[in-house]
């Protein structure tokens, strides 16, 4: 719940013990011992990303159909994610929508009859102007939030089922209101005009709305508004010095608010607030952030999950026991994305792990037992050939100690060192967890180690850590990477001459900020639509993230101050320092890094005389929706570093 500003948008586990379905996370250690390489096939990228990725309702949404029969998710089967409809008995997935181009997500099903709302790009590929829509039982499907640059979302279903709440910038690009629509006519409303924060939860009953307000990145606040009373929001965490709080959600009785709070120790806890007496209380309180809170329908189930050590620690908790859900017939991995039926009788969920993407099970919680839907991975990869992570700690050059995730790949030794990649990921205050990467595995099994540190200003390794990197990007974080090539330099089943740094958005940044700042530190980087110009970034944000500037120009400075150190940390205006290849993949409808960061660095640097190779996908905006464009960069990635790493 932690107010993170991310470039990127970018997140559950299970187990061996069902009374808690969650797996301890594996304990820090050392690098783990090299299995044999006998018999270990190797994969093409195709082969990884022909894998399905599988995703549920949204968590605001209904997962199930009105008769329970089938299960709403997501897949990309066909190339590009669209909505599809998975019974419940077994068998293949019914396509709900067709696209061909734009990724297109199942959001909720109707309460009575097989309507489904929808979200897709409006705007192309990677614009980011999502929209809400609804496919009508005669399979049209209809745009409820249209508008030129309007950008929508589903909030939530009230407790009687008949409106669904939306939040839109159609009013102001900068700001997004809540809106009601009703189920039968469409006719949608202006419930709450914001006044410039983040719409977090309506309440079941419809009465309240939580409103989240970020004012630094270590500062935010909630406050309530009375939807009947009408009025300005009241600020329900009052508090001394710089302390986080955001929304999780209303309890399904509307009588309590479930927020996030730091200011008790290191991490978010999760509080009650009594809507009626103000009455505040702890509800989950851990050594780790609390992720989420959400229940069933009813409130008979409590769904919440722990961020443990890069690993997603959930709960189902049977509050009529006070007892965790029992569930049998599980593999090991990660739970996540539970939905309940409307009887609570069912649950859908997913379960994955290092080596398994998103598998989609159902569970009978009378029984407990669990079956498998929808199996994930390609049936041509056999499992073992694939590497488990392990979670390892390393000393940066202050002393403070970074942590990461690591895979090895197999038969990698001594006698045999491997090339390794330093994978920085996305934020700034993004997090690199333990789970399936196909982009990671294809690298591994191709025999490159693959070291994903999280840097100070990482999330997820409490507030201290995080704000460790405030005004200081580029500077100490950067620093962390560099000290995570020299441990992997370190270990002598590293090649400690072919060492290389990766990442996408921030991660792109500080890839071409390493070979920028450190031109020394590694043989080669791969920048992923990485921001090169801070200068031109700040000033070029979308517009959708008025509410959030703020809190942004804190922790990175203030373009209107801040230009000088802007231009101190951005790799273009040193491009003349970079003498080692880079390779440079941009989207050209990238509303966040736009595609002239990317030109201008790669013409840069080709000034040098230095090795540069540019991937620019022309549908495509920060990040990747189609499966053939993933296929293609992946591709790239590996012949780059076969050319310019291994030796």
């Amino acid at each position: 719940m932690r107010p993170t500003v991310c470039l990127v948008s970018v997140l559950a586990l299970m187990a061996a013990a069902p009374a808690v379905l969650a797996q301890t996370p594996a304990p820090a250690a050392a690098a783990p011992a090299a299995a044999p390489a006998t018999q270990l096939r190797t994969y093409t990228a195709a082969e990884f990303f022909q894998t399905r990725s599988y995703g549920m309702s949204s968590p605001a949404g209904l997962g199930f159909s009105a008769d329970g029969r089938s299960i709403l998710i997501s897949s990309d089967e066909t190339g590009v994610f669209n909505a599809r409809a998975l019974p419940v008995a077994g068998g293949d997935s019914v396509p709900l929508s067709a696209s061909t181009t734009v990724a297109t997500r199942g959001l909720s099903y109707f309460p009575h009859d097989d309507r489904v709302l929808l979200a897709a790009d409006s705007g192309g590929g990677g614009s980011e102007l999502t929209h809400v829509y609804v496919r009508e039982l005669d399979g049209t499907i209809r745009d409820l939030t249209p508008g030129e640059n309007v950008k929508a979302d589903l909030l939530g279903w009230n407790a009687a089922r008949d409106t669904f709440w939306v939040t839109s910038n159609l009013r102001d690009p900068e700001f997004f209101d809540l809106y009601a629509y009703d189920t039968v006519t469409y006719e949608s409303r202006l419930v709450y005009q914001n006044p410039g924060m983040f719409i977090a939860d309506v309440s079941p009953d419809g009465r309240w709305l939580a409103i989240d307000k970020p004012n630094t990145s270590a500062d935010s606040d909630v406050y309530l508004v009375d939807l009947q009373a009408g009025g300005e929001p009241r600020l329900i965490t009052a508090h001394e010095g710089a302390v986080s709080h955001g929304t999780y959600a209303f309890s399904p009785d509307s009588r309590q608010l479930v927020y996030g709070t730091d200011e008790h120790g290191e991490f978010n806890q999760a509080w009650t607030y009594d809507l009626a007496t103000g009455a505040k209380a702890p509800l989950i309180q851990a050594d780790w952030d609390v992720l989420f809170v959400s229940w069933s329908p009813s409130g008979r189930y409590r769904v919440s999950a722990l961020n443990a050590d890069a690993s997603t620690e959930l709960t189902l908790l049977d509050t009529t026991t006070g007892r965790p859900a029992r569930l049998t017939g599980l593999p090991g991995g990660d739970i996540g994305q539970v939905r309940f039926n409307a009887d609570e009788t069912r649950i859908a969920f997913t379960v994955s792990s290092d080596t398994a993407p998103n598998d989609v099970w159902t569970a009978d919680l009378a029984t407990g037992q669990a079956r498998r839907l929808a199996t994930a991975l390609n049936p041509v990869i056999n499992e073992a050939d694939l590497v488990e992570s392990s979670v390892v700690r390393y000393a940066a050059s202050d002393g403070t100690v970074i942590p990461g995730i690591l895979y090895r790949p197999r038969g990698a030794s001594a006698a045999h060192p491997a090339p390794a990649v330093v994978l920085v990921h996305g934020g700034p205050g993004g997090q690199s967890t333990r789970g399936y990467s196909p982009m990671i595995q294809h690298l591994v099994n191709h025999g490159y180690a693959v070291l994903a540190a999280n840097n100070r200003g990482s999330s997820g390794y409490g507030k201290t850590f995080f704000h460790m990197d405030d005004r200081a990007h580029g500077e100490a974080d950067l620093q962390d990477i560099v000290d995570a090539g020299n441990w992997l330099r370190a270990q002598d089943w590293v090649a400690d001459d072919q060492v290389a740094v990766m990442g996408g958005s921030y991660g792109g940044y500080m890839t071409a900020a390493a070979l920028a700042f450190h031109p020394d530190a590694f043989e080669a980087g791969i920048n992923i639509f990485g921001v090169t110009n801070w200068v031109r970034t700040l000033q070029s944000i979308p517009a959708w993230w008025g509410a959030q500037r703020e809190a942004l120009f804190d922790e990175m400075g203030d373009p209107a101050v801040d230009a000088e150190r802007h231009r101190r940390i951005s790799p273009l205006f040193h491009a003349a320092n970079i003498r080692r290849p880079m390779l440079v993949v941009q989207g050209a409808n990238d509303p966040r890094v736009l595609q002239v960061e990317s030109d201008e660095l790669v013409a840069a640097v080709r000034a040098n005389d230095v090795p540069v190779e540019y991937v620019l996908f022309p549908d495509e905006g920060h990040g990747f929706q189609r499966r053939d464009n993933r296929i293609t960069a992946q591709e790239a990635y590996l012949k780059f570093l076969d050319q310019h790493v291994r030796r």
